[in-house]
């Protein structure tokens, strides 16, 4: 069984930054794709940025530039380093581990950009 825990979202004011982070537990995780998607209020939920288990990574347009996904194997955690944040980026965060037959959700994390 996996569990994944997301921490690190709050309140910030625009041009901050924020680093969330997603803490796997229950399974391999050196070999599983990682990544973070979000949801804002009255939209899809949509990918942030992935990384593979060779650390190739793919952002979202909007995160290029700004964010940053990065992994650390023997913790088994996954990282998203959010900087020069807007408005927009206001949403849920939620850490996913493509499991193959199944993918794998966190609970979510809060990120709130004011400006």
């Amino acid at each position: 069984q996996v569990l994944l825990v997301e921490s690190g979202g709050g309140l910030v004011q625009a041009g901050g930054s924020l680093r969330l982070s997603c803490a796997a537990s229950g399974s391999v995780f050196s070999t599983k794709v990682m990544g973070w998607y979000r949801q804002a209020p009255g939209k899809q939920r949509e990918l942030v940025a992935a990384i593979a288990s060779g650390e190739i990574t793919n952002y979202a347009d909007f995160a290029k530039g700004r964010f940053t996904i990065s992994r650390d194997n023997a913790k088994k955690m996954v990282y998203l380093q959010m900087n020069s944040l807007k408005s927009e980026d206001t949403a849920v965060y939620y850490c996913k581990m493509a499991g193959g037959l199944t993918d794998y959700w966190g609970q979510g994390t809060q990120v709130t950009v004011s400006s």
